[in-house]
């Protein structure tokens, strides 16, 4: 058991933990939020809170990032049968041609677009280099899930497996 004091109080952290996930369980299985607070003597609003607040996924937009990748077309062909609505799924030759005879001016507005589009849905899934995570995650307010397929920069295309990807977007797709 682990316990934390809060002023006066002490409490059992893991009872808290324990509970929580009995509420989860309970709401898997198909009851209602009233119904799981009545059987644990909670208050029903509780457990509509603690959903919300571990909420990732709500039936919203989808986006996968995944650069630079040598199986592009096996990845789209996913993408679009998962319903992945945003994508940017580039190989290393496509990832140039986004730079090559642009102004920076043109880049910075075309990647800004990119941006707002990804930024609209409410999770994506990024394959990308560790210098990429971090802007990723500085850029895009959503939900995100990671995935550092080489050390920066990434000289080449990288093959992302599919099965791996849809493996862990199993638990979104199925909302």
């Amino acid at each position: 058991m682990e316990f934390i004091r809060i002023g006066e109080k002490l409490l059992n952290l893991t009872k808290i933990e324990e509970t929580i996930r009995k509420i989860l369980q309970l709401r898997q299985l198909g009851l209602s939020q009233q119904e799981v607070a009545a059987k644990l003597l909670l208050d029903r609003t509780f457990i509509s809170r603690l959903e919300t607040m571990g909420a990732v996924r709500r039936g919203g937009r989808m986006g996968l990032m995944a650069f630079p990748v040598a199986n592009k077309e096996e990845l789209v062909a996913m993408a679009n049968r998962l319903g992945i609505e945003q994508q940017l799924i580039l190989s290393d030759q496509e990832r140039w041609q986004l730079v090559e005879g642009k102004s920076g001016l043109d880049f910075f507005n075309q990647v800004m677009e990119l941006i707002e589009q990804f930024r609209r849905c409410e999770l994506v899934l990024v394959f990308c280099s560790a210098k990429w995570k971090r802007l990723a995650e500085a850029l895009l307010d959503c939900e995100m899930l990671v995935v550092e397929i080489g050390s920066t920069p990434i000289l080449g295309d990288v093959y992302v497996n599919p099965k791996e990807l849809e493996k862990m977007l199993e638990p979104f797709i199925n909302v």
